[in-house]
């Protein structure tokens, strides 16, 4: 078994090595848009990965790293793609996902010999970090982030807040801890009506839609007895 870490970003660290601009291969061939028209024909600052193995030797990764693919081009380069290519290749699966992965290096798994002894030690308790990575204290009145009103957003498209007009500005005016209750609520709303559709003989295979609480509480008595007498006026009349 083989544990495979790889990051997205690079974490703003400055990269002495340039950026790979040689013969890459567009995934798909598609051009982005004006005024750039970025091909997807180079690649990114390089990323840390982890591979994670009892079968793997001590800096294996780091050999394969310094000396580059093998192939499968003179221009092969380690990428994210060269997960899936590898995968491809010790599985023997059939054809590419793009052509970005059918150019990208693979990780020759042939160097790997039998289990690595040092690494199989007994666990007999875990360390303790020496610090915390807290280094302020929690402050949940704070505005979310943009990454974390994505996630309100998210959770819009559960509990059926999404089709309110102010939808693309949900988050934009929450607390961090305002936030947090809204996922929660909405996520806890999204398994509740779940679970009460199954125990009712729904297929569960049918895609549950909410109705948002606050567009239900919008439509008052009031309202509801004029949009009736509005019909019944309109089939008297005709």
């Amino acid at each position: 078994m083989l544990l495979l870490i790889t990051y997205d970003e690079h974490g703003g660290f400055y990269d002495h090595v340039p950026t790979p601009v040689k013969n890459v291969r567009s995934p798909d061939g598609l051009v982005g848009p004006s005024p750039y028209y970025f091909a997807f024909d180079r690649l990114g600052v390089r990323v840390p990965t982890i591979a994670i193995s009892l079968k793997l030797r001590s800096l294996w990764v780091c050999d394969a790293v310094v000396h580059g693919p093998f192939g499968p081009t003179p221009d092969s380069e380690f990428e994210h793609s060269s997960a899936a290519a590898t995968v491809k290749k010790i599985s023997g699966l059939g054809d590419f996902l793009t052509r970005r992965d059918s150019w990208a290096g693979t990780f020759e798994m042939s160097s790997v010999r039998g289990p690595n002894r040092e690494m199989i030690v007994p666990v007999t308790e875990l360390p303790t970090p020496p610090w915390s990575l807290r280094h302020v204290p929690v402050d949940e009145n704070r505005p979310l982030t943009e990454f974390q009103q994505e996630l309100v957003l998210l959770a819009s498209q559960l509990n059926g807040d999404h089709v309110l007009r102010d939808y693309p500005s949900l988050g934009k005016k929450m607390t961090v801890k305002q936030g947090n209750d809204y996922v929660n609520d909405a996520v806890a709303r999204f398994i509740r009506e779940g679970e009460k559709q199954l125990r009712a003989g729904v297929n569960e295979i049918t895609i549950l839609q909410l109705k948002s609480v606050r567009q239900v509480s919008e439509e008052s008595p009031l309202t509801s007895r004029r949009e009736r007498f509005s019909r019944s006026s309109l089939r008297q009349s005709s």
